[in-house]
């Protein structure tokens, strides 16, 4: 039995496709099969009822599924508390989403830099529903999030502001001069709408499915610039952190009636050990002061 054996096979029981775990896992689906093969091989056992598009796991593959978790999860546990022991600096994996990264960095990192200059940092930029998987995962040890989706429980959290979303648009637009809108107003408009990952997108669509409308969507992005160019040339209107607008000159910012409010933090997982840097970069999170107004 070999740790990425056990790695293969636990990822096929998280996607139920050994088709899905190579993709996540970046690995040919050959190389995936023959090690659950192998397993199935050593133990005499059957660990899988194989369908055309979903593995399911057999009684006893759900046992082993429970004893191949834990062992894992002891195995990382270790390895972290043995890099402590050895004091070799890892570096500490963040998800950022792209709006929220505009938002906070480089600020946020080069002052933690200056209390830490020892510490390695790696940004990878995700929506904040994929990255709070990630960090379940422990693909990523913490991550910057808008924390306003119905796993945030699973996860060890600190809120650090809560912000309010508006609908900017071009001061062309015939919408400008309004003081607040609502999600009826935008019933005809052309609007930029986030990427699938995202919690605010989530939260926008609900607010629309509960009115009964089907938004007029042209574009679905993440990138901050292509959105505030797409508003600022009139072809539509989007959806706004209020202290982005600050950075972003000739948009106008219209506040939602009822308001739709934001609470943004850092998560990482429950029951998982926190080597000394993480723990680093969660107290330097703790005592930050936020100034995006």
């Amino acid at each position: 039995m070999k740790i990425v054996q056990l790695e293969y096979f636990c990822a096929v029981c998280r996607y139920h496709s050994i088709t899905q775990a190579a993709q996540k896992l970046y690995v040919t689906q050959p190389a995936i099969s023959n090690a659950i093969r192998e397993l199935e091989k050593e133990f005499s056992v059957s660990l899988f009822i194989r369908s055309k598009n979903h593995m399911i796991l057999t009684k006893e593959g759900e046992i082993f599924y429970q004893k191949a978790s834990q062992l894992l999860d002891t195995i990382n546990q270790t390895s972290s508390e043995l890099y402590d022991l050895g004091r070799q600096t890892v570096p500490i994996r963040i998800g950022i989403p792209p709006l929220l990264s505009t938002m906070f960095f480089p600020d946020m990192l080069i002052k933690f830099h200056k209390e830490h200059p020892s510490v390695p940092v790696e940004l990878y930029e995700y929506g904040s529903i994929r990255a709070a998987r990630l960090v379940m995962d422990e693909t990523l040890d913490l991550a910057l999030v808008n924390m306003n989706f119905y796993e945030i429980d699973k996860l060890n959290s600190h809120q650090m502001i809560s912000d309010r979303i508006v609908f900017c648009v071009s001061p062309e637009h015939h919408l400008a001069n309004e003081k607040v809108v609502s999600i009826e107003m935008l019933k005809d408009e052309k609007l930029i709408m986030y990427n699938t990952d995202s919690v605010l997108n989530a939260t926008l669509y609900s607010r629309f499915e509960k009115s009964g409308i089907k938004p007029n969507v042209i574009m679905h992005a993440s990138q901050l610039y292509t959105i505030r160019n797409f508003i600022h040339d009139n072809l539509g209107g989007g959806f706004l952190y209020a202290s982005l607008l600050k950075n972003l000159p000739g948009l106008v910012g219209i506040p939602f009636v009822p308001s739709i409010t934001q609470e943004i933090g850092l998560v990482w997982k429950k029951g998982k050990y926190v080597n000394d840097c993480v723990e680093k970069y969660i107290s330097f999170t703790r005592k930050y002061n936020v100034n995006i107004f």
